[in-house]
């Protein structure tokens, strides 16, 4: 019986996580087809980098997943990394709010408040704004709704204070984008049903989250990354996968439907012939390899922010007034360029030689998208101005690092679920087997990636199966 080949486009770690279990699923039960992962740049993992520079581990992108989400510890253990995990250090965070450090308030989720006795005690808020924020016990539940902006249901629910120097930071410091043109059922459904259910927002997140373990001991990090960095991951994925299946620093121009299958125009001029495709590269770049099918075009109007991050290493003796935590992000209502910054020689010591200290900082807000495009000089000028109103830092760095990623962070605005699932729906009809996969469409972080590359497994499998 002849071999079926299996094309997937785009080798960040949602596309590499598709070709491994793919082979896997060929491998186990002796499927009759074969994977070609074809990726435009001369590297794999996508946003994934590790930087090894004069005894420091940098991250140029991601540094870490969250340990609850399971896909990403699954793959780590299935390539045989599960005892290679460590654990972020943990330590006081804090909020730049008026240009003053505050703590974090405590039993707080993604910003919002589990217990209410923190929240009275905190600098963040004005007493009015904390009355304000008070209504969410009392306010009725919204109507029901298709969807809604991230901003306007909490805003709803908890006032502009609240909102602006607590959730706001957390939130679109995940995505990148605009909390008040953010989906709601494509970022975090859950809360919009906790609203329905449960009317309060805080009672919904008593009553269903956990209670927290009575511990003496010092609370574990919530994140994992290696000792190494994260690209660990990816080298070790690759390491896996079948000799010849990788094709770098070849782009997809074209792709064209045919009576059997589909042929793959490549760069280089070549023709790749696939029985089916997951398409693992960024939305923005189907319009054109599917030219002629003009409902890709929806996706040139789905916008795409770029951010920067500088990493800035120091001689520990630099910085004067040290803080004790991992980091902080930033409140809107400041002045300052930069959204966050992770004192990284704590959350991540393996990264840093003894006596030496490691910065990261972000630039990129949605409305201050041309600081990316500034020279190095001046994002770390910027940066290292931005850092001296909290911290006392008395010489130059000894080195900096900074990693542009443009048009790289997806936005799902208001209606984003369901102009995905139209699209699909379209490519089911008229493109039968191309499935559609990555941070484009259902979760940017690294576990949600690789989740969505195994569900694109399951789809190849089922279609080439029938």
């Amino acid at each position: 019986m002849d071999r079926q080949t299996i094309a997937i486009i785009g080798g960040g770690i949602t596309g590499l996580s598709a070709a491994y279990y793919l082979q896997k699923e060929i491998k186990t039960n002796n499927l009759p087809y074969e994977v070609k992962l074809i990726e435009a740049s001369d590297r794999l993992g996508g946003k994934i980098q590790t930087l090894k520079k004069d005894g420091f581990t940098i991250e140029r992108g991601p540094d870490s997943f969250l340990s609850r989400k399971k896909p990403a510890v699954k793959l780590a253990e299935e390539v045989g990394l599960g005892d290679k995990l460590i654990r972020n250090g943990t330590g006081q965070s804090y909020i730049l709010v008026n240009n003053k450090l505050h703590k974090m308030p405590t039993g707080a989720f993604m910003g919002i408040p589990t217990q209410v006795r923190p929240f009275l005690f905190s600098g963040i808020f004005s007493m009015k704004g904390k009355l304000r924020a008070g209504l969410d016990f009392v306010i009725p539940k919204g109507k029901s709704t298709s969807d809604q902006s991230l901003g306007a249901f909490f805003r709803r629910r908890f006032g502009d204070e609240l909102v602006e120097n607590l959730i706001e930071p957390l939130l679109s410091g995940i995505y990148a984008g605009d909390i008040d043109d953010m989906s709601l059922m494509a970022t975090f459904p859950n809360f919009y049903k906790l609203e329905q259910e449960h009317r309060s927002l805080v009672k919904g997140l008593q009553k269903s989250m956990p209670k927290p373990q009575k511990s003496t001991g010092k609370k574990p990090g919530m994140f994992f990354s290696f000792a190494d960095g994260l690209e660990t991951l990816v080298d070790k994925v690759i390491e896996k996968l079948e000799e010849g299946t990788v094709k770098l620093g070849t782009a997809v121009d074209h792709i064209e439907k045919k009576e059997q299958g589909y042929h793959l125009l490549l760069s280089n001029g070549e023709v790749c012939k696939a029985d089916a495709v997951i398409m693992a590269a960024p939305h923005h770049a189907l319009p054109k390899m599917f030219s002629q099918y003009d409902f890709f075009k929806k996706f040139t109007e789905m916008p795409a922010t770029s951010v920067a991050n500088v990493a800035l290493a120091f001689d520990e003796s630099a910085i004067k007034q040290d803080i004790d935590g991992t980091g902080f992000v930033v409140s809107r209502n400041s002045d300052f360029r930069i959204t966050a910054c992770t004192w990284t020689h704590k959350k991540w010591p393996s990264t840093t030689p003894k006596g030496k200290a490691l910065v990261r900082c972000y630039v990129g807000r949605p409305n201050d998208q041309s600081v990316v495009d500034l020279s190095d000089e001046e994002i770390i000028d910027i940066v290292l101005k931005d850092l001296n109103k909290t911290m006392n830092i008395t010489a130059k760095p000894e080195f900096s690092v900074v990693t542009r990623w443009k048009n790289a962070m997806p936005q799902y605005n208001v209606g984003h679920k369901e102009r995905i699932d139209t699209i699909r729906y379209e490519a089911k009809e008229q493109l039968p087997g191309v499935f559609l996969t990555g941070s484009s469409y259902e979760g940017i972080g690294v576990p949600d990636c690789i989740e969505q590359g195994e569900q694109a497994v399951r789809d190849v499998l089922e279609f080439l199966q029938v």
